[in-house]
């Protein structure tokens, strides 16, 4: 269960963003209640058009609800905007970086639009410059840098006035493994010193790894939250997932249907939540040899946040198999 403190440094209450009118109306984000508790990564997971990012746009100040309120660090979202832009960092995945200023400039320029006094400007853009690895890229352009580096100095550059609460809109889109086990360390560090994190993301392990609590979103709503291992544990049933051949689907469903309810799956293989566990999946292909159904592959995977997200939508994340 969330958090139930009025003091929690995000609350948000009902909150809905419409585009369009009549017929063409698109309800973006339809009635999302959350609260993230001081000192938590928070992962918003879902797919692309969910609803993440237009939730976070709202409670960074970005775009106005239609209805609903939200404080951020203590500040209503509308009436206090200012008040929530100077406590807040955020970093999306669609800044604007002017890429023929260096990395330096750009922090030095960030220091000075939140009024930080001059002789601390150059110490603080260099210890984010090292904290984030770029110290060596400092004076080189922005436009030089690969995708790893740019996310890394967005991390920097929302980091520049020491806010509590920090906005991360799916901060890893995009790059390499190497580069996201680098970002996902830096996001660690931040926490450990006290920094909330609401950290958006699609990316299933993404969210397993960071988050202490996670909400799942799918056309504008919040269907699931919870601790993810919590989530995880209702699903209950480890899902088998079955290939066989084209013209054997429809006898291979009634049996799978015998061992427990179908889970969604990729297309061309078969999912069942085996009720009596593991221990199940040998008697599943005795009775599908029974009738001279060849299994051509066979993949037996614990409850994952992918089996809580399709149960709770029918479908899976994009990417996810």
């Amino acid at each position: 269960m969330p958090p139930q403190s009025s003091n929690a440094p995000i609350v948000a209450r009902n909150l809905v963003r419409t585009f369009g009118s009549g017929e063409r109306l698109i309800r973006a984000v339809d009635g999302v209640d959350l609260e993230v508790a001081a000192g938590e990564v928070f992962g918003f997971l879902g797919p692309n058009g969910a609803g993440k990012s237009t939730t976070v746009r709202m409670l960074t100040t970005l775009l106005r609800p239609t209805s609903g309120s939200a404080t951020v660090a203590g500040f209503d979202i509308v009436s206090e905007a200012d008040s929530v832009r100077r406590s807040i960092g955020v970093a999306l995945q669609d800044a604007a970086i002017d890429p023929l200023m260096t990395g330096m400039e750009l922090l030095k320029l960030q220091a000075v639009l939140y009024g930080i006094a001059r002789g601390e400007q150059h110490q603080r853009a260099g210890d984010l410059l090292e904290r984030v690895g770029l110290s060596a890229a400092a004076d080189r352009r922005v436009g030089t840098y690969s995708g790893g580096m740019r996310r890394r100095l967005d991390l920097a550059l929302a980091l520049i006035h020491e806010p509590t609460v920090l906005f991360l809109d799916e901060p890893t889109t995009g790059l390499d493994p190497m580069s996201r086990l680098a970002l996902w360390d830096e996001i660690r560090r931040l926490n450990n010193d006290g920094t909330t994190v609401l950290l958006t993301t699609q990316y299933l392990e993404e969210a397993d790894q960071l988050a202490d609590r996670v909400a799942i979103i799918d056309n504008g709503r919040i269907v699931r939250d919870g601790r993810p291992d919590e989530l995880k544990s209702e699903v209950g049933a480890p899902t088998l997932l079955i290939t066989v051949a084209e013209h054997a689907t429809s006898a291979a469903e009634t049996v799978l249907a015998q061992f427990g309810e179908s889970r969604p799956t990729a297309e061309g293989t078969l999912g069942v939540g085996l009720r009596d566990g593991a221990g199940e999946v040998s008697a599943v292909v005795r009775a599908l040899d029974a009738l001279g159904i060849n299994v051509e592959h066979l993949e037996l995977r614990a409850p994952s946040l992918d089996d809580v997200f399709a149960e709770a939508t029918g479908h899976r994340l994009e990417g996810a198999s």
